[in-house]
């Protein structure tokens, strides 16, 4: 995109990455229409629930394209005991996306239009986890889960846990089965890690508040436009920047990793009189796979 007329890909189901070098920031941007719809068809959510997931996915998307080394994996986990909702988790690993939701069918219904964070899980935290493959480490932070979307309380933790100026702006559009989500990643690359004050010690910082300005104004139609490219969208944002450098991210998929084989290594974990314990009077032991909506039978 560097002096040039942004190309027509609409990158739906792709992540684009790109980077604004003079401003020391970098973004993701990302459209889902058919993988969204993979997942979201695993369970009869209802319209608040899919609404949810379409956003949950989306920030794990963006927020898991931020992994450089193959098998690393980014897991996103949304928890409470008060509320119609218990239970939201998403991962992505690879370019595989998946999420679910534990929900209460009738508290959901007694909602209406209010889909506020406060009304579905009351009190509640986000959990962000990274596995890093490569390191073979795993970071977690976990925030309270406040403020009026996930978007929201995922820039709370990357301010607490990581310190990193971040701007999210998600979008999603559900029209019966139909379902389309997208969304926008913003950070500051923080030049102070070597020795000088991290950014967010700052009070000011004019590249940060320029780059986050010029991200805000996009709009939801915008980025749901299937007739603008991300490019397009990008290039609209930012064109007056000295240099924006753009990359293709990997193909989405919805993934799921359940086999037979995966979950016998896994029971294979318990102690024999605990694996008993979980056979029925036929000797099988019968997983259910709470994100591909599938049953697996472990002979005995």
């Amino acid at each position: 995109m560097n002096e040039q007329s942004p190309s027509a890909e609409l990158f739906i189901d792709h992540t684009l990455s790109f980077s604004l070098p003079a401003r020391n920031a970098r973004g993701r941007a990302v459209r889902i229409g058919p993988v969204l719809e993979r997942i979201l068809s695993a369970h009869n959510y209802p319209p608040p629930i899919r609404h949810l997931l379409g956003e949950a996915v989306t920030v794990t998307a963006l927020v898991g394209s931020l992994l450089k080394d193959e098998g690393s994996q980014l897991t996103l986990q949304a928890q409470a005991k008060s509320g119609p909702v218990s239970l939201l988790v998403c991962d992505y690993r690879d370019g595989e996306l998946r999420g679910y939701v534990d929900y209460d069918p009738a508290a959901v219904a007694d909602l209406g239009v209010d889909r506020s964070l406060e009304r579905l899980f009351g009190e509640g935290y986000l959990a962000v986890t990274f596995d890093l493959a490569v390191a073979e480490e795993r970071y977690q932070g976990i925030v309270p889960l406040e403020g009026s979307s996930i978007a929201e309380a995922c820039e709370t933790y990357f301010d607490q846990s990581e310190q990193v100026p971040t701007m999210l702006r998600i979008t999603v559009d559900c029209d019966g089965d139909n379902c389309m989500a997208a969304g926008l990643l913003l950070q500051h690359l923080a030049e102070g890690e070597d020795g000088r004050d991290r950014i967010a010690t700052r009070e000011e910082h004019r590249e940060w508040e320029h780059v986050s300005i010029m991200g805000g104004s996009v709009t939801g139609e915008e980025l749901l436009d299937s007739n603008l490219s991300l490019e397009s969208v990008i290039w609209r944002l930012f064109h007056e920047e000295e240099q924006v450098l753009v990359e293709q991210g990997p193909l989405l998929h919805r993934g799921c990793r359940c086999t037979v084989e995966h979950f016998e290594s896994v029971i294979a974990r318990f102690p024999k009189d605990e694996q008993a314990e979980m056979r029925d009077e036929e000797g099988t032991i019968t997983v259910d796979c709470a994100f591909c909506s599938r049953k697996f039978a472990l002979e005995a």
